[in-house]
């Protein structure tokens, strides 16, 4: 598989068609002192050539199967691990353990339906204090700020001028 994908590399190197995905930069002026043949876009074109060819023959399908693979089902999966099974060594020989975890119980740990309703007046006055309380609070905050303000008074009690009379014609 690999002899192919160099085999691919190296036709596109040397038929010159590997130039077609290297960036150019031209040259505004040319001098004639420079080599025909550059050296980092021949190894940018050898370098995307066998990236190409190596992408296209060689089976990406396998290295997904082998991923699931190597690595446990509780970092990637959607299943808890309940028991690991553990390989050790003892005097004897080696043995295997299934190791339990402990520490999370799957009894459940929600209240009854009667306590929860017998219980339920009592976090709806809860709620609705505090959602009146965030209306109320920052109003009441509002006018001890400005009760002393007279500047609303000042502007309302200004005259308001006539507007000026309509000109004849289109504007």
């Amino acid at each position: 598989m690999m002899k192919q994908a160099l085999l691919v590399a190296l036709v596109a190197i040397f038929s010159g068609s590997a130039n077609a995905y290297v960036p150019s930069n031209p040259s505004k002026a040319k001098v004639a002192s420079k080599p025909a043949f550059d050296l980092k876009k021949a190894v940018g074109a050898s370098f995307t050539a066998l990236t190409i060819a190596s992408n296209v023959i060689t089976a990406p399908v396998a290295d997904a199967v082998d991923f699931g693979a190597q690595y446990s089902p509780s970092a990637f999966g959607s299943s808890t691990v309940v028991a690991e099974k553990v390989t050790r060594e003892g005097l004897y020989g080696s043995y295997e353990v299934d190791l339990v975890q402990e520490v999370d119980k799957a009894e459940s740990t929600f209240k009854s339906a009667k306590e929860t309703k017998s219980k339920k007046g009592k976090y709806t006055a809860l709620l609705a204090v505090l959602v009146v309380g965030s209306f109320i609070i920052p109003m009441a905050q509002y006018f001890w700020y400005v009760k002393d303000d007279s500047s609303s008074d000042d502007f309302f009690a200004e005259e308001v001028p006539e507007p000026e009379p309509k000109k004849k014609g289109w504007f």
